[in-house]
């Protein structure tokens, strides 16, 4: 190697965090506003005063994710905001190679959030406030950062649809998922020579020495909207056609379904060889909670399955096309030359 050649040596985190910061227009503006709404949802986010009481958005957030008491099973939503910022800082050499400037348009989406927020801080509804809170932070980037960051940054930002405690108004999906899993198992119980008896969400063994019934917390909520976030996440990092994305996106739902059947067969199976005393082993998570990870793990295999077989086939796809208009290419200059060949001999 030549003494006198020089490489250039890799950027670190820092560099490369310093060079984006740098590259990034109208901080100032967006961090001072986005500083000012944040202070209206912490001092004025929540009006109701009862069960938590606070008047700050996020206290009540923080209320509905962590609290024992609440019902809404929301545990998720304090890293979503990382996993945001994260695909943010992911997508930033994209981000940074748009046209960004000033879009006056963006006031009329902060403009609306904070009637949204006016309206759910009147009525006393919390979600509203929720929705509002993020639909300005958007507002904000396409203000100070133009139509074309919200366009390539809408992905991202959809995620803290996930952020919003939702659960306890999605029963009508909950109890038929609870309804769906108990009959599925007990279906499977009796294939595998265990006679369980199913009443609505109940089994019980005939002889008497178990019976289970699956509540609401074990309904599958919790894995399926887990299941949901990775599949929505892999849709849209991974695939470009909205078909392949939604497809993806639905898959949660089976397998998150399938991931509730298998945790509840084993405690079938472990109260049918131990009684009630092994069946509730299983049921508390046993040893370090790692069987409350099994509603997780045929969701998260499946689809990590399901989604590499489909970029499989979107790359041999791929492969064909560029194939066959190669071909397409190579006949029509073949029978360019023969014509000109042919024209050359008459």
């Amino acid at each position: 190697m030549n003494g006198d050649q020089t490489q250039t040596p890799p950027a670190d985190w820092r560099t490369d965090t310093m060079e984006c910061w740098r590259r990034l227009p109208n901080k100032l503006f967006f961090f001072v506003l986005l500083a000012a709404w944040l202070v209206l949802f912490q001092f004025w986010g929540n009006s109701i005063l009862g069960y938590v009481h606070t008047s700050s958005l996020f206290g009540w957030l923080d209320e509905a994710y962590n609290s024992k008491q609440s019902v809404e099973d929301a545990g998720h939503g304090d890293f979503i905001p990382f996993l945001v910022v994260g695909i943010f800082w992911w997508k930033r050499k994209e981000l940074l190679a748009l046209p960004l400037q000033l879009w006056w348009p963006g006031i009329l989406i902060l403009a609306a959030a904070l009637m949204l927020h006016v309206v759910g801080y009147a009525v006393q509804q919390p979600l509203l406030s929720v929705v509002a809170l993020f639909a300005g932070i958007y507002g904000l980037m396409g203000l100070a950062w133009g139509k074309a960051w919200l366009r390539h940054g809408n992905y991202p930002f959809l995620l803290f649809i996930f952020s919003i405690p939702l659960a306890s108004h999605l029963n009508f999906i909950l109890f038929p998922l609870r309804l769906l899993v108990t009959w599925l198992a007990e279906i499977v119980s009796h294939i595998i020579g265990i006679g369980v008896i199913r009443t609505g969400t109940q089994l019980l063994d005939p002889s008497g020495h178990y019976g289970y019934n699956v509540e609401a917390a074990c309904g599958g909520m919790r894995s399926l909207i887990a299941i949901f976030l990775l599949a929505t996440i892999y849709a849209f990092g991974v695939f470009q056609s909205p078909g392949k994305r939604i497809f993806l996106m639905a898959t949660a739902l089976p397998f998150a379904v399938l991931g509730n059947m298998v945790r509840l067969l084993f405690i079938i199976v472990a109260a049918e060889m131990g009684g009630q005393k092994w069946g509730d082993y299983i049921h508390e998570g046993g040893p370090y909670g790692i069987f409350s990870l099994l509603p997780y793990i045929p969701g998260i295999f499946g689809l990590l399955f399901l989604g590499r077989w489909m970029e499989n086939r979107e790359a041999r796809s791929k492969t064909a096309a560029t194939s066959a208009s190669g071909e397409f290419m190579n006949f029509k200059k073949v029978e360019a030359k023969n014509k000109s060949t042919g024209e050359e001999r008459a």
